[in-house]
């Protein structure tokens, strides 16, 4: 997984695991990941499993907002 800030990580397991992506600490954007939880705003570092999924920045999923209208 390659992430750059802005982007938004979603945990498997539930909506309340989604954080958007403040840095990648690994070369390239790769993990371990600085997040800040969307639920409550609890900033960590987060090495993601396999069920984990990057939202891009610029994609509308989850944000509300209609496709196209960018996030």
């Amino acid at each position: 997984m390659r992430v750059k800030a802005g982007d938004r990580l979603i945990v498997a397991g539930g909506t309340d695991r989604i954080g958007v992506v403040l840095s990648a600490l690994g070369p390239d954007g790769s993990p371990p990941y600085v997040i800040k939880w969307l639920k409550d705003g609890h900033i960590a570092m987060v090495s993601p499993d396999k069920y984990s999924r990057i939202v891009p920045a610029e994609h509308p999923a989850g944000t509300g907002l209609p496709p196209g209208a960018g996030a």
